[in-house]
């Protein structure tokens, strides 16, 4: 388990620079564009990947599987078109890293949250995950036009939703886990809080440094 935590943390740096570049970086002009860069973000970005199997598995305990996804599908949209669109939202990549610290806590413990708890988790770190996917398009495409937004838009929902009905799926089938205590998902949230420890602490041993040797 240890290895796999250090593993995962170390490949993702590689994995965020990846997923600026679904389309091996050319210029995207049209639906098709932009639907398949919507397609490839989530995918080749391993943050992103890593929350999404959590929200699909944390959405099963809640009796919701199927719709409990959909709070993050929409803030993560609402996110995406505010950075895209107009803004780009402050602190991204640290809440991206806490999202997976809080979720994966979340499964960890073993314990069954409410579905309010739930959602607004989902919800509240979805926008920051559709701002990097905003602001992935905004620094490439300065000139992207609807056709491209919609298409993105939509690659990048339909895929999400996908994914995290598939770990439910996974969770459910074949671990055939029916409570939040079980130990399949337990070590899945125990991997995943790793890997957003180890982003986290990235994010403050600069300054920490700098403190110290001031």
């Amino acid at each position: 388990m240890q290895k796999i935590i250090v593993t995962a943390g170390l490949l993702l740096p590689v994995s965020q620079a990846q997923a600026h570049h679904p389309l091996a970086g050319m210029s995207m002009e049209t639906f098709t564009h932009g639907f398949l860069s919507g397609v490839g973000h989530p995918l080749l970005g391993f943050d992103h990947l890593f929350f999404v199997v959590l929200v699909g598995i944390t959405a099963l305990f809640t009796r919701r599987r199927l719709l409990a996804p959909l709070a993050y599908i929409i803030a993560m949209l609402g996110g995406c078109m505010v950075s895209a669109l107009w803004t780009p939202v402050p602190a991204t990549e640290l809440m991206i890293a806490l999202s997976l610290l809080v979720l994966g806590s979340m499964l960890l413990s073993g314990h069954r949250f409410g579905l309010a708890t739930v959602l607004f988790a989902f919800a509240g770190f979805g926008l920051f995950h559709g701002a990097a996917f905003g602001e992935s398009l905004a620094t490439q495409e300065a000139g992207f036009g609807s056709q491209v937004l919609t298409g993105y838009l939509l690659g990048l929902g339909l895929t999400q939703f996908a994914i995290a009905l598939a770990a439910g799926l996974v969770c459910k089938v074949l671990w055939k886990v029916s409570h939040a205590g079980a130990l399949q998902p337990r070590l899945t949230g125990a991997m995943v809080a790793g890997v957003g420890l180890y982003l986290t602490l990235e994010h403050f041993e600069g300054p920490l440094l700098r403190a110290i040797s001031s």
